[in-house]
């Protein structure tokens, strides 16, 4: 009986504390879920102001406290009462934050301790402009490697995507256009455009085409600029480049600026300029009604004139064209051609051996000058190599030596025309005159071939630049070294029956150009500001006395003596026109219009060497607009610069064989 009193009192006991920790787990559980519900809460807070801030728990209030690490204040934050604002407020005030992590710190370039926060907008102005220089794709931002080593630099940056890249570039695009196109309203001059029609490397070959602005700026630099690099969807019809073409000058707000436009030689560009010229006139936007808006390329025709010459040519240049073959074809004959020339010595080996393009006749020019200072190594090899069948013979190797001399002179002229950089307009005529000069002479050559070839050439020359293109003898007059004493000189030299009239012709030309530059009349003319000095006054007073004698700017220009080469060889001729504005204000700024002139269509074609890089095979579904963007964007900043060397990654500079040299690759 008293065993089972006690069992029950236990059980008893039992059931009190079994009771008793059900009533302490319950009034526990609520604490236990606010402090589960805080902990996921802050797992999940991820602004930055928590890098400097410590929770700190609930206070007596029941709201939630957070530290300063720097100062140790406490600042009430969470729920939708409080959030993170007062915390973000205090980091601007507080001044023991910015100093208190020295391990968040870095040491600028002038020695001072800053903050190592980086501010995101500066960061994607520098990667998009990384982009538009280096013809980087938009996804570069994205490879795992480069953001992996973004962050090792700086752990704050965030990073981007390809979209936002694109969309920077775009913005500085936009921003490079507005200042390009306010450079463009404000100069006096007017603007000379080249254009010309390229097909992309790609799966779909699509067609573009690009338009290149040439002008003079406020400062007297000759400028040329990219403005539009454009898909251009067929047919590729003279009338649907005229539309195209005025569609970006109404763009740009140049229509009515317009005083050339460069064009090659085929059929398609004869019918858009006339469209274009046609539409252009009518609205009364162009200068002398036009007599100077259609300028053929040079280039084109010079290539035409000297392709028809090397027609003629005789089993020499093909001889010489097989030897670079043979030699180039096989390691073990480049090994005994540079073993010929150890052991000969004395032989110019800087330049390598290359081959020629059908398509460029100056690549031939090339492989005959490189050629020919291997003639004794090529000599020397055809007695040891029995496979060596396309030697030249002594004669072969001397008319070789006369073909490159005859080319010389075309080579030295596609050299200066053929530049980004261009010259002003009056170099081209004394080239375009030496070059008719060598082929009179080489008319009566003693050798039957080279006599052929300058025939033919010769008619090419007469169908294309008989008359000198009227535009270059404008630019040659320009130039106060020439003038028309040495333009008169020059057309006596080729044929002294016919040289005063086209003197007489040139003249009538530059004095109709000159009365549609000079807006104003005598009376704003005596208003001018000469008097800066007693020279500069006397200088005026003579102005005006040839003034009330009926003499205009150009007949006083004409009237003074021309520059001497020897002392004036280098003369920068807008340099010259610039100091001169004083005296020739309106003859200055036609000037600037006809110096500023290309003749080539060079510049337009260099940006397809660019457009190679960025619109290639492997990069072929970049839209329109953003080729346009790129292109334009890499030109105004940096010109006409390409990065086809930056692939270069040869730290050694030496030159295994002949062969092996940057020209044999690349010829001009």
């Amino acid at each position: 009986m008293a065993e089972s009193v006690g069992n029950g009192n236990l059980l008893m006991e039992a059931n009190v504390d079994w009771v008793t920790n059900i009533n302490q787990f319950e009034e526990a559980q609520p604490q236990l879920e606010a402090d589960e519900g805080l902990a996921k809460r802050q797992k999940q807070c991820k602004a930055e102001c928590w890098k400097f801030f410590t929770r700190a728990g609930v206070g007596k209030d029941g709201i939630r406290r957070a530290k300063c690490n720097a100062c140790k204040k406490e600042y009430k934050c969470g729920g939708k009462l409080y959030g993170t604002s007062s915390l973000n407020r205090h980091l601007l005030s507080c001044q023991k934050t910015r100093y208190a992590d020295v391990g968040k710190m870095i040491v600028d370039m002038d020695g001072k301790i800053r903050s190592r926060k980086i501010d995101q907008m500066i960061s994607r102005e520098m990667c998009a402009a990384a982009i538009i220089e280096h013809d980087f794709p938009f996804k570069f931002v994205e490879y795992r490697k480069i953001k992996d080593w973004i962050k090792y630099l700086n752990p704050d940056a965030v990073p981007i995507t390809r979209n936002t890249a694109k969309s920077d570039v775009l913005k500085i695009y936009m921003r490079e256009k507005i200042k390009l196109k306010s450079e463009m309203a404000t100069i006096p001059c007017r603007i000379s455009p080249t254009s010309d029609l390229w097909t992309a490397c790609t799966s779909t070959t699509e067609g573009y085409i690009c338009l290149t602005a040439h002008y003079v700026d406020n400062g007297w630099n000759l400028k040329s600029k990219i403005i539009n690099f454009c898909h251009m969807p067929p047919p590729h019809t003279g009338v649907e480049l005229s539309k195209k073409i005025l569609e970006f000058l109404s763009d740009w707000g140049i229509e009515k600026k317009i005083f050339s436009l460069t064009l090659d030689n085929c059929s398609a560009n004869d019918v858009m300029q006339e469209n274009l010229k046609g539409q252009l006139a009518i609205q009364d936007w162009l200068l002398c009604d036009g007599q100077f808006f259609h300028v053929r390329c040079s280039a084109h025709i010079l290539n035409l004139i000297v392709q028809e010459g090397l027609k003629v040519t005789s089993g020499a240049l093909n001889k010489i064209r097989d030897t670079i073959k043979y030699v180039k074809g096989s390691e073990v004959r480049k090994k005994k051609l540079k073993e010929c020339i150890d052991k000969i010595g004395g032989l110019d080996t800087s330049a390598g051996l290359c081959y020629d393009v059908a398509t460029r006749w100056n690549s031939t020019y090339l492989m005959l000058e490189s050629a020919l200072k291997y003639k004794r190594a090529f000599t020397h090899l055809h007695l040891y190599d029995d496979n060596y069948k396309s030697c030249p013979t002594a004669e072969e190797w001397k008319r070789g030596e006369k073909i490159c001399v005859f080319l010389h002179p075309f080579y030295e002229t596609t050299k200066l025309i053929s530049g980004t950089s261009y010259p002003t307009a009056n170099l081209y005529f004394l080239q375009v005159w030496k070059i008719q000069c060598v082929l009179i002479d080489s008319l009566s050559d003693e050798d039957a071939v080279i006599k052929d070839m300058a025939k033919g050439m010769i008619t090419k020359f007469e169908k294309y630049w008989d008359e000198y293109s009227i535009v270059l003898a404008l630019g040659a007059v320009l130039d106060p070294r020439i003038k028309l004493s040495s333009l008169s000189y020059c057309y006596s030299k080729v044929d002294a029956s016919t040289s005063e009239s086209k003197v007489e012709e040139v003249k009538k030309k530059l004095t109709a150009a000159s009365y549609t530059h000079a807006p104003s009349s005598m009376a704003t003319s005596e208003t001018k500001s000469f008097s800066h000095s007693l020279i500069n006054g006397l200088k005026m007073h003579n102005h005006k006395l040839a003034y009330k004698h009926g003499k205009s700017e150009l007949d006083i220009y004409l009237a003074e003596p021309t520059l001497d080469f020897e002392h004036y060889e280098n003369l920068d001729v807008l340099k010259w026109w610039m100091d001169s504005y004083r005296r020739f204000s309106d003859l200055s700024l036609m000037a600037r219009d006809l110096l500023g002139i290309p003749i080539t269509t060079v510049a337009s074609e260099s940006a397809f060497s660019i457009g190679f890089i960025v619109l290639n095979k492997y990069r072929n579904r970049l839209l329109s607009e953003n080729v346009e963007a790129l292109l334009c964007t890499h030109n105004w900043l940096h010109g006409f610069v390409s990065n086809d060397d930056d692939d270069d990654d040869d730290d050694d500079g030496k030159d295994a064989s002949p062969s092996t040299s940057k020209q044999a690759s690349k010829p001009f």
